[in-house]
């Protein structure tokens, strides 16, 4: 029997396999099958499905612990996170160029901070539609592709102006010289995968950053890796639901894709995945509107997002009194005007979860002149009508090809998560 590795080598592995929505659901079902989860296909017949089992549909999976013999309106004891991250997303037609450059035809996906994107070396990933319809997941891990900044002979004003780019000229990146080839990509891409060009049909693929993920600072008290916003959630809520054992509620960890572009696709937490998982699962215990309804009531949501580590060289942009550190614990999120979903009632059951586990706990919120950005949290309370508490681990640099937070906190996210998930 293989050795576990430490939790935070099981997450540097999760987020260096996870390029993409795609592969971050694809990772999720590895770990799911390895701990005995059954995958359901959402087309399938679910009559006298096992306790713990999954749903995954492209970038979104749905997960379960059901005890054997629950009444149908038991509540659900959810964690929501999400799988993408902003980053560059190559359009249709890919191939493009100018001068005698070779490059790529990009669109930014999410609030991107696009100039951390620029000089660095890129692979890319994603899915691929085949002619019979099947998908495949692709991932090029090798410099293919870099976003070139303008030298500073160039623009002597840059470091006194600060950096300007224009989204649509200025971050196509370079892969190659000569003129550009209709089609030049799609014959890489299909070698990639090892089918014949005319076989690729459509795609799904994006750019990223090729540094491995890392621990970092004086005693190695840091994470540094891209995609931290949001799979250290998503990992933190799998690997609690692996190990609780619920007794009087149905656990389940619910991953969204589209969360940076509003969530509202048939994979974001607006569409109707996770209601349609709970209708079944009632469904599967013989209950109706009824005990669906009863269920829900009794509910609660963990939104599990990352959330703003205090910046010291930019201290005056937090509020004073709510200025969140790395390794202190989950932070617990709050917002007046329902940018996060946290009340007072859900803030304090959260807090007695985090000291069953031990685990320690901060609160955030913005100033009123820099406005927060949002979850799926307020998103799922209003669709479901589900009590929520938005929380998330501190870290720097969101929204970057490469961020920060600390190295104790993903594990005490997922204690906490466990300790809900059993209570």
């Amino acid at each position: 029997m293989p050795v576990p590795r430490p939790p935070l080598d099981d997450l540097l592995a999760y987020l260096a396999a996870s390029p993409s929505p795609y592969h971050a659901t694809n990772e999720a079902a590895l770990l799911l099958d390895a701990a005995g989860f059954h995958r359901l296909d959402l087309d399938a017949a679910w009559d006298g499905a096992p306790d713990r089992a999954y749903t995954l549909r492209s970038g979104a999976l749905v997960a379960w612990h059901r005890p054997a013999g629950l009444p149908a309106a038991a509540p659900f004891r959810i964690t929501g996170a999400h799988t993408d991250s902003p980053n560059l997303r190559l359009k249709p037609r890919p191939d493009a160029g100018a001068a005698g450059w070779q490059q790529l035809a990009i669109e930014v996906y999410g609030g991107a901070l696009v100039n951390s994107w620029l000089d660095r070396d890129l692979g890319l990933s994603g899915r691929l539609v085949l002619a019979d319809g099947t998908a495949r997941l692709l991932r090029i891990e090798r410099p293919l592709a870099r976003v070139p900044q303008l030298a500073i002979h160039l623009d002597r004003e840059v470091n006194e102006r600060g950096l300007v780019l224009d989204r649509q000229v200025h971050l196509a990146p370079v892969w190659g010289l000569g003129a550009p080839r209709d089609g030049a990509l799609a014959e890489l891409v299909a070698a990639e995968a090892g089918v014949a060009p005319g076989e690729v049909v459509s795609g799904d693929l994006m750019l990223h950053d090729l540094t491995p993920p890392a621990r970092l600072g004086r005693d190695g008290e840091l994470l540094a890796a891209g995609r931290i916003d949001n799979l250290v959630s998503c990992w933190a809520a799998i690997q609690a639901l692996i190990a609780a054992a619920p007794a009087d509620a149905t656990a389940m960890a619910a991953l969204f894709d589209h969360e940076e572009v509003g969530s509202e696709s048939a994979d974001g937490a607006a569409g109707p995945l996770l209601e349609s998982v709970i209708e079944r699962l009632v469904a599967r215990s013989c209950g109706g509107v009824e005990e669906r309804h009863r269920a829900i009531a009794g509910s609660m949501c963990v939104s599990a997002d990352m959330a703003h580590a205090v910046h010291p060289n930019y201290v005056e942009r937090h509020e004073p009194g709510h200025r969140p550190l790395p390794n202190a614990g989950p932070v617990v999120k709050v917002n007046a005007n329902q940018r996060y979903a946290t009340d007072a009632l859900t803030a304090a059951r959260f807090r007695r979860m985090c000291d069953d586990a031990a685990v320690p706990h901060q609160v955030f919120v913005s100033r009123n002149n820099v406005p927060c950005g949002s979850t799926i949290g307020p998103v799922t309370a209003t669709r479901l009508g589900i009590a929520t508490v938005d929380v998330g681990c501190a870290q720097l640099s969101m929204h970057s090809a490469r961020e920060l937070c600390g190295a104790q906190d993903p594990p005490l996210l997922a204690a906490a998560l466990t300790a809900f998930f059993t209570t």
